[in-house]
């Protein structure tokens, strides 16, 4: 596993820092700890990413069915993804949403890269300067040309995507991928499944 180094730096005073702010050493240890799980990309242990992964099968757009609430994602609908080459060989990601607290779209653009080999579907991706995230593909259709449906986890058990190529999912599918995360040890009573009625309504125009 790759870790970029943080440097912290700190100017003493005349007088020791320690004994003039002793709560300040536990704040810079929280904020090391964050910077060094925002750089985790290993898959969760026990969660196996796929082999036999093709990459060319997996560009173009993906529809969030289900996921486990972030921060980031949160008030989130009609969450799309967007995989494209790079020029560098990596994947250029773009991902879309509707703020509903907000009544705005919102979007943001990153990059992956494979940690390993190419048939294994396990990247690392940023979306800020160096700081990259574990994305691990733990399903797929294997049977459809350009994969109907995909399971994903991050870097840690907080972390789980369900992705689909339309905006709904038939609901026996969408059983088993989550029964198969419950038996990973995903907290599926903290699920938020995706509102993507405006996705569903533009799709029924086209």
């Amino acid at each position: 596993m790759s870790v970029s180094k943080v440097n912290i730096e700190i100017v003493c005073p005349r007088r020791p820092w320690a004994f003039r702010a002793p709560w300040l050493m536990p704040v810079l240890l929280a904020v090391l700890c964050g910077l060094l799980a925002a750089c985790s990309v290993e898959a969760p242990e026990g969660v196996e990413p796929v082999t036999d992964f093709e990459a060319e099968r997996y560009l173009g757009r993906w529809y969030e069915i289900a996921r486990l609430d972030h921060r980031f994602e949160r008030n989130l609908s009609a969450v799309t993804a967007e995989y494209a080459w790079r020029e560098d060989g990596g994947v250029a990601v773009r991902n879309r949403g509707y703020k509903t607290d907000k009544q705005e779209w919102d979007e943001v653009e990153g990059k992956a890269y494979f940690i390993g080999e190419p048939d294994v579907g396990s990247l690392k991706v940023s979306f800020f300067g160096p700081f990259y995230g574990g994305y691990h593909i733990m399903a797929l259709d294997e049977a459809a040309p350009d994969y109907a449906y995909s399971l994903v986890s991050g870097p840690d058990r907080g972390y789980l995507w369900v992705l689909s190529r339309t905006p709904t999912l038939p609901e026996d599918t969408l059983a088993q991928l989550l029964a198969m995360a419950e038996a990973h040890g995903f907290p599926m009573d903290e699920l938020t499944m995706v509102d993507q009625s405006a996705n569903i309504e533009n799709t029924s125009r086209d």
